[in-house]
């Protein structure tokens, strides 16, 4: 009996560990990808390199890329990079169209990516995903969600009542 509430106590103290470190790892995470530091995303693309292939790690690390490219030297090098990014995003909403918080990640980067990449497609069509999701995300992924509505031009926070 004890042993049995041993076993119980433990596998649940594993998962309440797990699931705190998924949440500090997806501030982070945001917090890397709204940064304007190089450094902070080359760190964040580097700790998710360290994590098991997923499909979330893959959308964040194409979110990622893209960002990156911003700080590439030549234009080759910033669209190639750039390009890079968004095939890892893209297959990842292919794959899972209904997913949320890829497609705020896609709605994130379409807004700010410079217009002649033309990257800016499915705006509306994200803005509306977003909106029709956002009461099923977690409270950490609903407020990150909301700051970014209070600046954005496409997002507004009236849209998330």
């Amino acid at each position: 009996m004890k042993r049995s509430l041993i076993i119980i106590i433990l596998v649940c103290l594993a998962s309440l560990t797990t699931f705190g470190f998924v949440q500090s790892e997806k501030k982070d995470f945001y917090k890397a990808l709204s940064s304007g530091e190089e450094s902070t995303i080359d760190q964040a693309l580097a700790n998710l390199e360290k994590e098991k292939p997923s499909s979330r790690i893959n959308a964040c690390k194409g979110a990622l890329t893209m960002k990156k490219a911003g700080f590439q030297k030549s234009v080759k090098v910033k669209v190639k990079t750039f390009k890079k990014g968004a095939y890892m995003l893209e297959d990842e909403i292919k794959s899972n169209p209904a997913n949320t918080e890829y497609r705020f990640l896609r709605l994130t980067i379409q807004e700010h990516a410079p217009k002649v990449l033309k990257y800016n497609k499915q705006l509306d069509e994200d803005k509306q995903a977003v909106i029709a999701g956002f009461g099923k995300l977690d409270n950490d992924l609903k407020a990150i969600v909301s700051n970014y509505a209070k600046d954005s031009k496409v997002l507004k926070a009236s849209d998330l009542k």
